[in-house]
């Protein structure tokens, strides 16, 4: 079985060319074919301002879950994950470890079959150096550290680490990383139209063997959110995926 991931900040929809729409970041994602999709900045207001649902109605197949992280006036943000494979949970992670925006990590749980399920952790930290060491920690020691969890987990999203801080040696110790620089060589993943910096990663425990990788720059993706989409190929292998 072959698993596909991908991970996207859709910066709430708008665009580089300052357009909001929910629809076109639908039209990235369609294409991908990813089994499951997790998004960081994304708005659930009443109606039309619910970006998730009409995100969602554009992939028919997916089924999805959000956490909130914080009220943006009318409505909610926060992060979400879509999967076409069985959703058997999900859980809100406040990260929040400053005076600065409350941040939060999302965990959903699918169905893999035979007994084997997928722990995926969709996490959206700070941007302040000091901020984001803590929330590493609280990441790392409360919600990962859980034994309930080990052995099939794959952590992603926007870390707003560009270069090997705290973040990423603290991960690497716990997980397999993606080296998205060996992979994407000078590409990177933000700012869309002239990606500059690597901010989004991926990590994963060994039950899962990475295959494929690719930061996403189709002319749409580019001008999409002011990030572009990571999409990794995984096999399973027999070892530490549990139910």
């Amino acid at each position: 079985m072959i698993l596909r991931i991908a991970t996207y900040n859709i910066h709430k929809c708008r665009g580089m060319d300052r357009i909001t729409s929910p629809e076109r970041i639908a039209e990235v994602l369609a294409p991908l074919d990813a089994d499951v999709i997790a998004l960081q900045e994304v708005v659930r207001g009443k109606g039309k301002q619910d970006q998730l649902e009409r995100i969602a109605h554009q992939l028919p197949g997916y089924k999805f879950v959000f956490g909130k992280t914080r009220r943006l006036r009318d409505a909610d943000y926060g992060n979400a994950v879509l999967s076409r494979l069985k959703l058997r949970s999900s859980e809100h992670y406040d990260l929040t470890a400053s005076w600065r925006e409350p941040r939060g990590c999302l965990r959903a749980d699918t169905d893999l079959g035979n007994q084997r399920q997928l722990h995926l952790f969709n996490a959206h930290l700070g941007t302040g150096y000091i901020e984001r060491r803590r929330q590493a920690l609280l990441l790392v020691e409360q919600v990962l550290d859980d034994p309930k969890y080990r052995g099939s987990r794959i952590v992603l999203g926007d870390f707003n680490e560009w270069t090997r801080g705290l973040t990423t040696r603290l991960l690497s110790s716990h997980l397999q990383s993606v080296d998205v620089r060996k992979f994407l060589k000078r590409r990177r993943t933000y700012p869309g139209v002239l990606p500059l910096m690597h901010l989004d990663h991926i990590y994963f425990d060994p039950a899962f063997e990475l295959r494929h990788f690719e930061a996403v720059q189709s002319k749409l993706a580019k001008v999409a959110s002011d990030h572009v989409p990571l999409v990794a190929d995984f096999a399973l292998t027999q070892a530490g995926v549990t139910n």
